[in-house]
């Protein structure tokens, strides 16, 4: 296990500052309403400005008038994006994969083949691992189909490639399993460029 990755000392604060990024730069932005100028219709005056004894009015999609526009309401123009440096990323990923060692929620092993992509295969496979059942990230170094296809049908196991590897899929589950391959793709893909 290469220290550089596995032997890093935990810094809560800048884990929570890359999740809570990873996070807002996921966030899609759904509500939005249409200010008076995006409601279709109100060009012609209603009616005269004197001399009708009502209130002078130029659009009849006024915010004031049911089927106006909104006022203050939300728009698709709102930005939650949050910017995070490379090198604050790659050490909250290796402080989390230093935390999952430590607290013995990693499992390596040897390798990960199967003959078939059948699901009965890959539950037998994840049964008969220490700390089996639910909550687990498996970590493959290349794209697998057998095995993403696989797996893809138990409840709460999530496959991932090795290079795609993030902070917050990491903190979004509990155990940890990977393929001994996929530490030398971590060590190439993050730590050579630290």
């Amino acid at each position: 296990m290469p220290k550089e990755i596995f032997e890093v000392k935990l810094n809560q604060d800048l884990v929570y500052q890359v999740a809570v990024s990873q996070m807002a730069n996921r966030r899609q932005v759904l509500a939005n309403t249409k200010g008076r100028g995006e409601v279709s219709g109100g060009g012609k005056k209603p009616w005269r400005q004197k001399g009708t004894g009502r209130a002078r009015v130029g659009s009849i999609r006024s915010p004031l008038w049911r089927g106006g526009g909104i006022t203050f309401g939300p728009t698709k123009e709102r930005n939650f994006k949050k910017k995070i440096n490379k090198k604050m990323k790659k050490t909250a990923l290796f402080m989390i994969l230093s935390a999952k060692a430590k607290d013995n929620n990693l499992t390596v092993l040897e390798e990960l083949k199967i003959e078939k992509a059948k699901t009965k295969i890959m539950a037998g496979i994840f049964k008969n691992l220490p700390g089996s059942g639910k909550n687990i990230l498996l970590v493959l170094p290349k794209l697998e189909k057998d095995v993403i296809l696989a797996s893809r049908n138990l409840p709460g196991i999530r496959t991932v490639e090795a290079r795609n590897l993030n902070s917050l899929d990491l903190l979004s589950f509990k155990r940890l399993i990977m393929p001994k391959e996929t530490i030398r793709v971590i060590k190439e893909t993050f730590a050579s460029k630290r």
